[in-house]
């Protein structure tokens, strides 16, 4: 995969001509935040620390990442993810149903075969790859 993350948007200039938003893969959430940060960027990375928690072959909600973070909902974890996602393992965050981040479906199905995630056609096996982070979460935080 490119440098570029599937998650990664086009932003607007104030004349309204799009332009590339700067390349996020390879800066660490703490890079991207700054030194002190407001309570949104304190949610955006806590959001980022929870998904590096997941383990490969294993994976977790939206909803399970906000339970434990303790704040927000899963279209919120979803906003911070396509904004941010890129410099965690995205692909491990699927929907309650165990299908992948809309759009990028087969990128994310891509890696989850390559670490053995156990998968029902196009589907995680939530039973199956489903991690538990509350205690390793809690250690952590």
């Amino acid at each position: 995969m490119a440098s570029a993350s599937p998650h990664s948007r086009e932003a607007s200039t104030a004349a309204g001509s799009p332009r590339k938003s700067r390349d996020r893969s390879r800066a660490s959430p703490r890079a991207l935040l700054g030194s002190e940060p407001t309570v949104n960027e304190q949610y955006v990375e806590s959001v980022l620390s929870t998904v590096e928690l997941i383990p490969a072959g294993q994976v977790a909600s939206y909803s399970d990442i906000a339970d434990l973070v303790g704040r927000g909902g899963p279209r919120q974890v979803g906003q911070v993810m396509s904004a941010y996602g890129s410099a965690v393992p995205w692909w491990r965050v699927v929907r309650a149903d165990g299908q992948p981040a809309r759009g990028h479906e087969q990128q994310a199905l891509t890696r989850l075969r390559a670490e053995n995630v156990p998968l029902n056609g196009n589907r995680v096996n939530m039973r199956q790859a489903r991690v538990t982070l509350q205690r390793t979460y809690r250690e952590q935080n």
